[in-house]
């Protein structure tokens, strides 16, 4: 079980919900089932997140484990230039 501080919007589309605790081994199954526990999280998720876990920023690295005691930060993506 980890638990995931939601960022912004994602907050908002997880009925309000900052912080969360969810049984997941790596991103990819954190993603899966925070989709399944608040669909209208899959929209903003489609659109690009950020993980922060401990501090280290992962896009596209779903395979990442996810530690035990991991401090982790979903975050929509920020874009722009």
């Amino acid at each position: 079980m980890v638990e995931v501080t939601l960022w912004g919007a994602l907050a908002a589309a997880a009925e309000g919900n900052s912080k969360v605790e969810v049984e997941a081994k790596d991103i990819r199954e954190l993603f899966k089932r925070l989709i399944e526990r608040f669909p209208g999280l899959e929209p903003l998720m489609d659109r690009g997140i950020a993980v922060a876990i401990d501090g280290t920023i992962y896009r596209d690295t779903w395979s990442k484990q996810l530690p035990a005691g991991a401090e982790i930060y979903l975050l929509p993506r920020l874009a722009g230039g």
